[in-house]
């Protein structure tokens, strides 16, 4: 249901940033409706494993964490998006463990509450990840997609 209504939106919107723009409203709608739902754990946590405390020792220096966002796309409605940054937002939270840090602002978190992060390597690719993500009715074969929970 989510994946047609995206993929209408999609086809009308001639550039990414353009659907992007328009769909971060949409975002913040279902994500207003989920965190009221029974299913969404009213703990604001972000599980970080440890193999993404040792990635990120790795290659964040210091002031440097990793941004986990929730964007319109994907072949199942929403994707994660990851990327290095080094400069907080008044709308962020933040996540520590063994000195490795994750941010999250808050319309992403609403989607990605009582999550685990990790950082998998395999022979195709290595990469961060959102794992147990139990905001999420089904995720694409790659895990880089998702479909939210509807209330």
């Amino acid at each position: 249901m989510i994946f047609c209504f995206f993929k209408k939106i999609l086809i009308s919107f001639s550039n990414k940033s353009t659907f992007l723009l328009s769909t971060r409203p949409i975002i913040s709608r279902i994500s207003r409706n989920n965190s009221s739902s029974a299913n969404v754990s009213e703990n604001n946590s972000l599980i970080i494993s440890e193999s993404c405390v040792k990635r990120l020792k790795q290659i964040a220096s210091d002031g440097v964490f990793l941004r986990i966002t929730i964007d319109g796309g994907g072949c199942s409605g929403f994707q994660y998006k990851f990327d290095l940054d080094s400069e907080l937002k008044n709308d962020d939270e933040c996540f520590n463990r063994d000195g490795a840090k994750v941010v999250v602002d808050k319309i992403s978190l609403d989607f990605l509450k009582g999550s685990t992060v990790e950082y998998k390597e395999e022979l195709i690719r290595s990469a961060f990840r959102i794992v147990d993500n139990p905001q999420a009715e089904s995720k694409c074969s790659c895990g880089s997609s998702f479909a939210a929970k509807m209330p």
